[in-house]
């Protein structure tokens, strides 16, 4: 019996898929990036606001339940604006597989990367320290046998930063969580969904694009103090290569939750041992 031929005419059901945006295409609308943009500032500076008034004993369960919140409508909205554009979230993500040997590369990967952030952060950290010293003509914390968080332009940062440290087995379980969730959300709204949108915007520039996440995200950190939002612009360059480079998020997701996890931990022991 003869096969008949293959005539695409002939099957109007048939369905081509759709391309995967490429990286110098704009993800989402414009309107809908500035949208988010401002909210983020906006939030930075009102939670700036809010820590530095007194508020007594913070209520850290209730704190972390309101992030968490935040983080969620972050997410949704960035969902909604791919919906806009018809941009896969998978796009953002990256390419990854959930296979053993993919999983335990990318935590390869991510240790690797955290231990070489860490160092390029504590470098520029003590130079900053350095140049402190000399503008305001006193030495050094580490010449005077003080710590750093004792060092009068950051003890009120480390100070704010500590009452949000988790205390106890139900705040510390909370704050895992949190970690998780914010590792997961932040990676994708800053190197997923801004860095690929401003990498349209400047018609396939990486550097650009890389730059101009990470000083959002510096920016969003304001209630750290300005020290450690310019740390921590440099510290989302990082990660925004490291998604460049890997071509992923998963890796940065992993590096960045363990970070938050391990900085909380920290601090919550040396205010335990009343060190801070």
């Amino acid at each position: 019996m003869q096969t008949p031929e293959y005539d695409p005419v002939d099957a109007p059901l048939a369905v081509t898929p759709r391309p995967l945006p490429s990286a110098s295409q704009a993800v989402a609308p414009v309107w809908h990036t500035i949208v988010l943009v401002a909210f983020i500032l906006w939030s930075s500076v009102h939670g700036a606001s809010q820590l530095s008034v007194p508020h007594g004993s913070l209520n850290r369960l209730a704190t972390y339940g309101t992030t968490a919140l935040m983080e969620l409508a972050l997410l949704g909205w960035v969902l909604f604006g791919l919906r806009l554009k018809r941009t896969p979230l998978r796009s953002l993500l990256g390419g990854f597989s959930f296979d053993i040997r993919s999983i335990v590369a990318d935590l390869g990967f991510a240790l690797l990367f955290w231990i070489s952030a860490l160092a390029v952060l504590g470098t520029i950290g003590i130079a900053w320290s350095g140049v402190e010293a000399a503008v305001t003509h006193r030495p050094p914390p580490i010449h005077n046998a003080q710590s750093l968080a004792s060092d009068p332009s950051q003890e009120k940062e480390v100070r704010a930063l500590a009452e949000l440290a988790p205390s106890g087995a139900g705040e510390i379980a909370a704050w895992v969580l949190l970690c998780l969730l914010v590792g997961f959300i932040e990676e994708t709204v800053f190197r997923g969904y801004l860095q690929r949108q401003f990498i349209g915007w400047a018609r396939g520039s990486v550097g650009a694009g890389v730059l101009l996440s990470a000083l959002i995200f510096g920016g969003a950190h304001a209630y750290q103090g300005a020290r450690n939002m310019v740390l921590l612009a440099v510290f989302g360059a990082l990660f925004g290569l490291l998604a460049v480079y890997l071509r992923s998020l998963r890796a940065g997701m992993f590096a960045h939750s363990w970070h938050d996890l391990i900085a909380g931990l920290a601090l919550a022991f040396l205010k335990a041992h009343h060190l801070i």
